[in-house]
Parts: C-alpha cells; sequence; structure tokens
C-alpha cells in the first residue's frame, strides 16, 4: 500500500510540473516606499512567485525544458494599508536553435500598475471572471508571454493566448483601474492587445515568427542566410510604419529587439546593413543611438 501511495504522490508531482508553463522571477522592489524593509513586500513577492509558476494556464504540458524563462520585476512607489502604486517590467526570452544564446521576446513596461493586497490572501486565477486587479495585470502578462512566444515558434501560434489576454482586459474593465480602456491612452494594456490583434498591424505577428525560425534558428548552420532574413524582416516592419507611424506595437517590439538587432547588425557575415539601418532609423527613431552604433 505504501509503495502504491508513493507512487501515486510521483505521478501527481511529475503532472503538477509538466503543467507548469513558465520559469518565471518575481521580485518586489520597495526602496521608494521608505520601508522596504516591511515584510509584507517579501511575502507579496512569495505569493506572486507561486501563483505565477504554480498555477496551470493553459491545457497543454510543459516539460522542464519547454518551461518559458521570464521575470516579473514590481517597483513599489507608494504603500498605504492595502493599497499599492507600482510599474510592472515585464520580460521574456526564447532558446534560439543549435544554440545557448537566449533571444528577448517580450520586454513591456507597464506604468499603470495599481493594485490592492492583504498579506496571505488568496491569489486565484478565473479566466472568464474579475477577482482583482492585481490577478488580472499578471494574469494579461503571463498570457502576453505566452502568446509571443508561440508566435516565435508557429505563424499565429499565440492565437489562443492573445485571445485570452484581450478577454481578460474586457472583465477587467469594471474596475476604475487604470491601463483597461480605449480611454486609458495609446500605450495601455488595452491598446497593446487590441493592436496585436487588428489587421493593421498584421506584419508584426509574421514578423515574430519569420525573425526567430528563418532568421536566428538557422544562423548556426547558415550566419549569412540568418542574418539577411532578419534583415529582411524589417521591410515588412516598414509596411507597418508607413500605415501607423511611430505605433505604440512598434515601440513594444523594438524594446525586446533592439540590443539583439544591433549586435547581430554589427557582426557576422557581410549583407546590406546600409538599407536596414536606413530602415531602423525610419521605423524606430528612438533607438538611434544603437543604430549609430552598428558597425559595417
Amino acid at each position: 500500500m505504501r509503495k502504491i501511495l508513493v507512487l501515486l504522490a510521483f505521478l501527481l508531482s511529475s503532472t503538477v510540473v509538466l503543467a507548469q508553463e513558465l520559469n518565471c522571477t518575481v521580485n518586489v522592489i520597495a526602496q521608494q516606499t521608505g520601508n522596504d524593509n516591511n515584510v509584507v513586500f517579501k511575502t507579496l513577492e512569495k505569493q506572486l512567485s507561486e501563483f505565477v509558476n504554480n498555477t496551470q494556464w493553459t491545457e497543454k504540458s510543459f516539460s522542464a525544458e519547454e518551461r518559458i524563462n521570464c521575470s516579473m520585476v514590481i517597483n513599489v512607489n507608494n504603500y498605504e494599508n492595502d493599497r499599492f502604486s507600482a510599474t510592472l517590467q515585464v520580460s521574456s526570452s526564447r532558446p534560439v536553435f543549435n544554440s545557448t544564446y537566449s533571444s528577448p521576446v517580450y520586454n513591456y513596461n507597464d506604468r499603470d500598475f495599481n493594485f490592492q493586497y492583504l498579506e496571505f490572501q488568496n491569489l486565484v486565477y478565473n479566466p472568464r471572471q474579475f477577482e482583482s486587479n492585481l490577478v488580472s495585470v499578471l494574469s494579461f502578462h503571463v498570457f502576453m508571454i505566452l502568446g509571443m512566444d508561440a508566435d516565435s515558434f508557429a505563424l499565429n501560434g499565440g492565437d489562443e493566448y492573445f485571445a485570452q489576454a484581450q478577454t481578460i482586459a474586457n472583465y477587467s474593465q469594471q474596475l476604475n483601474g487604470q491601463g483597461w480602456k480605449l480611454e486609458d491612452g495609446l500605450q495601455s494594456r488595452f491598446a497593446l492587445i487590441d493592436n496585436l490583434l487588428s489587421p493593421t498591424f498584421k506584419e508584426m505577428r509574421s514578423t515574430m515568427y519569420n525573425y526567430h525560425i528563418d532568421g536566428l534558428d538557422i544562423m548556426a548552420d547558415d550566419a549569412k542566410k540568418g542574418k539577411s532574413q532578419v534583415v529582411s524582416t524589417l521591410s515588412e516592419l516598414q509596411k507597418i510604419h508607413r500605415r501607423r507611424p511611430n505605433s505604440y506595437l512598434m515601440r513594444v517590439f523594438f524594446d525586446a529587439k533592439s540590443d539583439e538587432l544591433m549586435d547581430i547588425l554589427s557582426g557576422g557575415p557581410s549583407v546590406n546593413i546600409t538599407e536596414a539601418v536606413d530602415i531602423l532609423n525610419k521605423i524606430a527613431p528612438m533607438h538611434s543611438q544603437k543604430w549609430r552604433n552598428i558597425k559595417f
């Protein structure tokens, strides 16, 4: 009987491990509050880490090596009773085929992160119902991470995850919290998911696929071909720029990819870098200093 129980426990624990999609580091920084030693911040950090890493976000099974590496850094600006005013920096990466390199995929600075939290309160994700702004914001970004990662491996592979991110945004509009509504501006969670699913920006998602699968993932076997493909994807992004100059979605893409592009274009085999740099200066002028540092 004891052996059977041990076996069952092992199988159940293995199932839990396989269900986990993320390998996420969560940090809560509270120096700006002047009371960063308050135990509530450490409790919050621990609870959020368990929430993000242990929640079963999808019905798919992920082995340990398939889990997506990501991070969430919460900077608390103000704390009073159970009310927190903060910003949230979210980032994720995916491995590049036949290499030890991880490519940044999602890099988002959420400046409108205000929430209520009581120490040790229960954090539960409900796919169809609003629970709290804390749960909604983190869940939204989890599905953005899942969607962006899936898009980098299959054309429009992130459809189901982006649909759930939009569902979260829709049911969270009942709250007075910032970032969920159209009137919250062009740099909000609402704008991010709305733009990503809009036909106006359709090339963004095909670029995510081509950039990684036909570009980065073949560089180990054919560096010149991979680099040329990365350069060609910039022409696709230029179509978006002509349609919607200086779009927020473009900013989000280059917040993740600017350093990587600078490194790729500065090294390796010779391709038409002059044209690539010219396109970058037009479609991502906010990173012009990095483009000036490209050596070719």
